[in-house]
């Protein structure tokens, strides 16, 4: 599946979930992530996130897709990371 994942957290845990993210998605700009994951791989990432996030102060929001021809991005101004340049 095709996962677009944001996050907003306090700063005090913000390096802790860019690592993690990285580790299973693709960095886009700051707290956004996209890419190809399975599902085993996704609930991995969520349950390691738990660990460390306060669920009172922190939020991630998470966008499936089936694949990511569904998905439609638009960006304005310039992109930060282009998938295009990875092989």
């Amino acid at each position: 599946m095709y996962v677009l994942l944001v996050y907003d957290i306090r700063e005090k845990r913000v390096g802790k979930m860019l690592k993690l993210c990285r580790r299973y998605l693709n960095w886009i700009q700051n707290s956004v992530f996209e890419g190809e994951i399975s599902e085993v791989k996704l609930k991995e990432l969520l349950l390691k996130a738990e660990a460390f996030l306060d669920l009172k102060e922190d939020s991630v929001l998470i966008f499936k897709s089936r694949s990511q021809q569904w998905l439609e991005k638009q960006v304005l101004g310039q992109e930060r990371s282009k998938l295009s340049d990875f092989l």
